[in-house]
């Protein structure tokens, strides 16, 4: 591990918004937070937006400034990608930001029934080799385990460069009988115009990995979907 890497995972220890779990802790089935992000972290009850596979946290940190009453957790395995949102949450003080280093497949470890309202996933990768989907966060198998702390209007948005992402995400949706809210093939060609002025400026925030993929060229995939309701389902 380089100098640098070594100082960037000794800072984050110091940043309070910072939540590292151990190995024990992240497969125990329940975090101490569970449950009490509202209570015990941000003292508010405002909605709670998780970024999974948040990366440098483009997105948790461009969603809790323009929403400062609202929650945003930022989740990733990868320390050194993570430090560089929490220390910009760190240094500017900002008290709706939280960036949690785990593993997605645990994520119920951290969340209970009904605590998150928007789920957003990012350039997430698109596991072309996952043929049981037991790695690519969009599968059913995924959307089932946000659905234990997903409220029931709750939404799961996915911005993504991958053609293979996004079409193994719109056979997850059709195969789990999901609500799309939105969907486009090409977001900032063919249908950027249609949403309103809010979602664009929150669809024009670009993290590292969507820069580097307009760069050359490639264009972007979003769509957004409520989870079915099982309640309805035979």
């Amino acid at each position: 591990m380089g100098k640098k890497k070594r100082e960037h995972f000794a800072e984050m220890k110091t940043f309070p918004c910072v939540f590292e779990p151990t190995n024990e802790q992240m497969t125990s089935g329940a975090h101490h937070m569970k449950g009490k992000w509202h209570e015990e972290f941000f003292k508010n009850d405002g909605p709670i937006t998780l970024e999974l596979g948040c990366g440098k946290g483009e997105y948790t940190i461009a969603l809790a400034k323009k929403y400062p009453t609202q929650n945003f957790i930022g989740v990733d395995v990868k320390g050194a990608r993570i430090w560089r949102g929490a220390k910009t949450a760190d240094e500017d003080e900002m008290k709706n930001v939280a960036f949690l280093r785990t593993k997605i497949e645990f994520i119920n470890t951290y969340f209970d029934k009904n605590e998150v309202d928007h789920i957003w996933l990012t350039f997430s990768d698109p596991q072309p080799k996952d043929k049981k989907g037991t790695k690519r966060i969009t599968s059913n198998i995924f959307l089932e385990r946000y659905r234990k702390f997903l409220k029931p209007d709750g939404v799961v948005h996915v911005k993504t460069d991958s053609d293979v992402l996004y079409e193994k995400t719109m056979e997850a949706i059709e195969e789990g009988n999901h609500q799309i809210i939105h969907n486009t093939d090409d977001l900032y060609v063919k249908d950027f115009d249609s949403f309103s002025p809010d979602m664009q400026e929150i669809l024009n925030v670009k993290t590292f990995y969507e820069e580097k993929f307009l760069a050359v060229g490639k264009n972007i995939h979003y769509v957004s979907f409520r989870l079915s309701d099982v309640s309805n389902q035979a």
